[in-house]
């Protein structure tokens, strides 16, 4: 009876071997991200930091290039209009409308909605006789899915003298 025993035992641990190399079919099937670009219409409104503008809006054009799931680069361009307030002489402010050119990176960083977006331009004055170029550059955090786009923003000017905290509303589709 030791030699069925063993065999036995040789037996249960084999089987036990198996079972426990035995893998299971998981539908871990990798799906391929189609890396493209998107594009978004988006309306803006702020508040600028500073007296000297009283509130701004603008629209522009973002184009996306998705580099995976998670990742994007950007390209905005569009209008933005400052408009008018009174510096603390009581002189008379003018609009300030300009053009900004920014390149970005977005980031989801839950659910695939939510991200964060920064991105590094200028912004080129044509209202009112503005004759400057800025430096601008603008982080910002946002809610986004297959067609919208919400988003807010800080966008700091560094030749014009303001800042702003503005929302984003945009729709957007894959090209």
């Amino acid at each position: 009876m030791k030699k069925s025993g063993k065999l036995n035992f040789l037996c249960l641990a084999f089987i036990a071997f198996l079972y426990a190399n035995t893998t299971f079919a998981q539908d871990t099937e990798v799906k391929n991200y189609d890396q493209g670009f998107r594009l978004g219409f988006g309306l803006n409104g702020g508040i600028p930091t500073d007296g000297d503008y009283d509130w701004s809006l603008g629209g522009d054009v973002r184009l996306q290039y998705d580099l995976s799931k998670r990742t994007s680069l950007t390209l905005t361009t569009g209008f933005t209009n400052l408009f008018n307030g009174d510096d603390p002489n009581g002189n008379d402010i003018k609009d300030l409308g300009f053009i900004p050119a920014k390149a970005g990176f977005k980031a989801f960083i839950w659910e695939d909605q939510f991200y964060v977006l920064g991105e590094l331009g200028a912004g080129f004055a044509v209202t009112n006789g503005y004759d400057k170029t800025t430096f601008l550059w603008a982080p910002g955090i946002g809610y986004a899915n297959k067609y919208i786009d919400i988003s807010v923003r800080y966008e700091g000017y560094h030749d014009f003298k303001t800042d702003q905290v503005a929302l984003r509303l945009a729709y957007g589709f894959d090209l």
